[in-house]
């Protein structure tokens, strides 16, 4: 069993780690920077935490401090007994802090999309069917995706908007046929696909996330292979032009003729996150819909 005097000084270590957990949280919502880790919903939840996490470790701090001995337990869970020993629990916590404050605060980009492989077909063939801007769904759960891919036929120029990312390249996906030919607007980060292919193949993308980076998923659309590209990966951009469907490594894949490609700056929020009801989201996105 370990000595009080022991038990105290990893009281106050643990006090330390979390109160310098406390002051990182609170430095990345100061900065306005906690969206480059964690979802908005959970953004939400976590801008709290500096409060129970600074009462903490007050509680720790006072009861190594002003605690008597016989109140001091280990009992429960077993504090190291070596130097080494408590390095390596500690440092288990701290490294991760020490790297988010050495490290920029920053989006993910090519080299993590290369990392976890970057999506480009989402179907290997077309699940449903469609003519004339009506589509039929081949199951019951892709009903909203065939609702929404109605609504973005009839657009002269489709608009991929950061709020339903995911949904409407999904939704062309779907119907990639149909869609072959129509005009389309996106925006993203610029995709290189690791060294080796010939020509060089890029793609408009940027990460869709669900709860924090580490699940982030990224997702592209390939512009056409040997499209010149003088721009550095990573580089945001803005490409108009048109749609086709061409065979990629095996894969039918939706991919952009551009008409133009236009370098912008990057967006305040980088990532792109999941909509319960795309197509109720895409009749309040439209220019003069009531909010």
């Amino acid at each position: 069993m370990n000595s009080p005097r022991s038990i105290r000084i990893h009281y106050l270590l643990r006090a330390a780690v979390l109160l310098a957990l406390a002051l990182y949280i609170g430095h990345l919502v100061q900065q306005d920077a906690l969206h480059y880790y964690v979802a908005p919903k959970l953004a939400r939840w976590i801008r709290l935490c500096p409060v129970p996490l600074v009462l903490m470790a007050l509680s720790l701090g006072l009861q190594a401090m002003l605690g008597a001995s016989a109140a001091l337990c280990d009992c429960e869970h077993r504090l190291p007994r070596s130097g080494l020993g408590s390095s390596v629990l500690y440092g288990l916590f701290l490294l991760p802090l020490l790297l988010g404050v050495l490290l920029p605060d920053r989006a993910l980009g090519s080299a993590a999309a290369a990392r976890k492989g970057l999506a480009l077909s989402y179907t290997a063939v077309e699940s449903g069917t469609g003519s004339g801007g009506r589509f039929t769904p081949a199951n019951p759960y892709e009903a909203e995706f065939a609702e929404l891919a109605g609504k973005l036929y009839a657009e002269p120029v489709i608009p991929v908007r950061p709020e339903i990312y995911s949904e409407t390249l999904g939704a062309m996906n779907l119907y990639k046929s149909q869609f072959a030919g129509k005009k389309l607007s996106i925006s993203g980060f610029l995709y290189r696909e690791p060294q080796g292919s010939s020509p060089p193949a890029y793609a408009v993308s940027r990460f869709l996330v669900q709860c924090c980076t580490a699940d982030a998923a990224p997702f592209g659309i390939l512009l056409r292979p040997g499209t010149p590209i003088s721009l550095p990966a990573d580089t945001w951009i803005e490409v108009r032009g048109k749609l086709d469907v061409a065979l990629y490594k095996g894969t039918e894949t939706l991919m952009i003729i551009p008409e133009s490609i236009t370098r912008v700056q990057p967006p305040s929020t980088p990532y792109i996150y999941t909509n319960a009801d795309a197509a109720a989201a895409w009749e309040e996105l439209q220019p003069g819909a009531v909010k």
